[in-house]
């Protein structure tokens, strides 16, 4: 643990960092009483109240006598100086300046609200007299959520409902009104509960976890078991080790619909519900985890990418579960990968890091092969089960009718499964009912109106849907551009248009679609997803939603629509990426007791990749691509960097990219390459014209020095917005 924090008495001159876009800190004057050093406070800047944090000791070189006085020090633990050490180096890193890094630090509703008393709500011990559905959404919000306290608006919103339906099960004490203290610690977690038996595989795997966690060092093991191998369990073990030694523990998941099976998992664990941070959570909750996290009042942390940024009292481990997957990288406002900031900080708090996956992201792969982090391989299946056999079905060979997309073949397969009584997967990576809907009279297709994008039909909402911006519309009868009615045409498949089928094959089997579009809330979500486990579906028809984490006990087959679908197009990480999706799908299959199947529809059963996913030789594969990023100096071995120029004109977009590229003098310095002005391939989102410049270089540049001397070294046109993307992930 830190010393106390440098004391500033009052009057002393500080240095403020403010969440305000500039380009430097500001000098206040110490308030009465004084204020600690990283001490959240209120100061004026102009006639507005901004908060910032107290930055050390004031610049001066003006009329102190000028000097404004920090208004408040806000009611929460100062930001220890290694969250500020963690800050600088990721804006570093990112070149984010550092009012924005400190708004990722912020995040919080209410911080600047005193120490007070709320009331709040919370599930009783009675039952209503009478039960309406206004009354079972009540119910169920407080089931799902555990012990959380909600507001009376809270519970409103979430359960859909108004206050007097709340208020009413409140007098007849189906629901507690309690007046209590706003943020009070979370429950104690015991970390000497005993967990499942584990095997001898898992047992030797968390025993090399442990081992690092009391070493109190900082260290990243790269964790890899086939799905199904029970790696949760393991690092759980790692989470109890932590808890035992006083420190606090973060388990970053990819997806937010995971969180409540997971917490469930984690409260019969350890006895206590766990802190829970995600955009899903309400104000109050998140208001009460971020300040407890920082006092210390909260031991475990499950969160989406943002926890990363919370002001940790003493961070003992951070668990990133599927650490290949993408929804780790933020891409739209500061441009980071929370894998990688994991490491990061916890390489500054001594703190140990465990990436998850059965099918780690290459970077880690690599690095794990050069020694750099720590391995530990899972070969085996928990129990008795085993890895499903994975088979091509050569679509060159399937006589398919037009519009059909299941094959004889599949279809087979999945009559057999359901007379046995198990269930089946048809697994498309396509949201919405088809991708494009053109018109038939006179040949156009629908775009979205501020995007170039095309607009994706969702038939079972009965709306167009633009995926990049959002935009929605009702589903035209007639041709926006001729207005000719009933021309319209779906053209391709997604899960929506794939269930529609299904339904015509399988008439009697009972069909459950699994896509985010369809489900308002991750309440609903999960219960469709019990409702599968406990064998309330015969077929599952879903989106790479069902690829991360779920548990299908008698899910037996895997039908993979489009194996292709992933191999198309540019992007450099095309392979790896269909590689580890289908490969986690696959998993889904088989992890009982009865064993698996999983069938690729492909058009190229020769494909590398497609051969790579069927053999199984997942060395071969990771050994075969690092070689072919190796050869071509792309990461991880080089380096690679976005810039994207936005614009409400392309012209102008298009002739700060080609001044750019003119002055590239400061990246030819540092051995790197500058590719382009082009147009990105989606041109125009939310109505800005998008130009991207990419630049590479060797592993060893000093990229991102380079990339700021030749951004800062060219006066670009006001009416721009450029955004910088370190380590790319996508190239949209």
């Amino acid at each position: 643990m830190a010393d106390r924090p440098t004391f500033f008495p009052e009057g002393t001159l500080v240095s403020v960092l403010t969440t305000q876009p500039l380009d430097r800190t500001l000098d206040y004057r110490a308030p009465e009483g004084g204020v600690d050093d990283g001490a959240y406070v209120m100061v004026p800047l102009g006639p507005r109240q901004v908060i910032g944090v107290v930055w050390g000791v004031g610049q001066g070189g003006f009329d102190l006598s000028k000097a404004r006085a920090i208004n408040k020090v806000l009611p929460v633990a100062p930001m220890r100086q290694e969250m500020r050490d963690f800050l600088l180096r990721a804006g570093d890193y990112t070149l984010t300046p550092m009012a924005a890094m400190l708004r990722l630090a912020t995040r919080a509703p209410g911080l600047t609200d005193q120490p007070s008393m709320q009331k709040v709500y919370r599930l009783g011990e009675e039952t209503p007299d009478r039960m309406t559905d206004a009354r079972t959404r009540v119910i169920a919000v407080l089931e799902e959520f555990g012990g959380l306290s909600f507001t009376l608006k809270e519970l409103a919103d979430n359960a859909g409902v108004s206050a007097s339906v709340i208020k009413g099960l409140v007098a007849q004490q189906v629901v507690l009104e309690e007046n209590t203290p706003r943020d009070l610690p979370y429950p104690r977690l015991d970390p000497d509960l005993p967990g499942k038996p584990l095997t001898a595989s898992q047992s030797s795997a968390a025993a090399i976890l442990r081992k690092g966690i009391r070493s109190g060092d900082y260290a990243t093991t790269l964790l890899r078991g086939v799905t199904g191998s029970g790696k949760t369990e393991v690092y759980l073990e790692a989470v109890a080790a932590c808890l035992a030694k006083g420190r606090q523990a973060l388990v970053l998941l990819p997806e937010i619909a995971l969180s409540a099976e997971f917490l469930t998992r984690v409260e019969k664990r350890f006895g206590a519900r766990a802190a829970e941070w995600h955009s899903g959570v309400t104000m109050t909750e998140r208001r009460r985890a971020w300040k407890m996290v920082g006092e210390g009042g909260a031991q475990l942390v499950v969160g989406a990418r943002s926890a990363l940024f919370l002001p940790f009292r003493d961070l003992g481990l951070i668990v990133v579960d599927e650490e290949h997957d993408s929804s780790y990288k933020q891409e739209d406002g500061v441009h980071y990968n929370a894998r990688d900031m994991a490491v990061l900080r916890a390489s500054i708090v001594g703190a140990q890091v465990v990436l998850a996956s059965a099918t780690p992201s290459l970077e880690s792969w690599v690095n794990a092969q050069a020694g750099k982090y720590q391995r530990i391989d899972m070969t085996d299946r928990f129990g008795a089960a085993v890895l499903p056999d994975m088979q091509a079905l050569d679509m060159r060979q399937e006589e398919m009718a037009s519009g059909q997309w299941i094959s004889p073949s599949l279809k087979a397969a999945v009559d057999a499964r359901i007379a046995a009584g198990e269930q089946a997967l048809l697994f498309l990576n396509r949201r919405g009912y088809a991708p494009v809907t053109i018109c038939r009279a006179c040949g156009d297709q629908i775009e979205c109106p501020h995007c170039d994008a095309r607009m994706v039909e969702h038939r079972f909402l009965k709306r167009l849907m633009c995926h990049q911006c959002g935009e929605s519309i009702p589903l035209p009868e007639a041709c926006p551009k001729c207005e000719v009615v009933g021309k319209l045409s779906a053209v391709g498949p997604g899960v929506e248009r794939l269930t529609e089928e299904a339904t015509t094959l399988f008439p009697d089997a009972r069909i459950a679609t699994l896509s985010s579009d369809l489900f308002a809330s991750s309440r609903a979500l999960k219960q469709a997803v019990e409702t599968i486990a406990n064998g309330g579906a015969d077929i599952v028809v879903g989106t790479q939603l069902v690829a991360k984490g779920h548990n299908f006990p008698l899910l037996t087959l895997v039908g993979v629509i489009d194996a292709d679908l992933g191999l198309h197009g540019s992007d450099m990480r095309a392979a790896e990426k269909t590689f580890q999706l289908m490969r986690q799908v696959a998993g889904r299959a088989g992890r009982a007791d009865r064993p698996g199947e999983a069938l690729l529809q492909t058009y190229q059963p020769e494909h590398p990749v497609i051969r790579a996913i069927l053999s199984g030789e997942e060395e071969e594969f990771w050994n075969a691509e690092a070689e072919s990023r190796a050869q071509a100096g792309m990461p991880p071995f080089g380096r690679m960097a976005g810039i994207i120029l936005s614009a409400e004109k392309p012209e102008i977009a298009f002739a700060a990219g080609a001044d750019l590229a003119r002055n590239d003098g400061p990246l030819r310095r540092a051995g790197a390459v500058v590719y382009g002005p082009a147009a990105a391939p989606i041109a125009r989102i939310r109505g800005w014209h998008r130009v991207r410049l990419l630049v590479k270089a060797p592993k060893g540049a000093p990229l991102q020095r380079a990339v700021s001397d030749w951004v800062n070294g060219v006066r670009l046109p006001k009416n721009l917005r450029l955004a910088i993307d370190i380590d790319p992930q996508s190239f949209y």
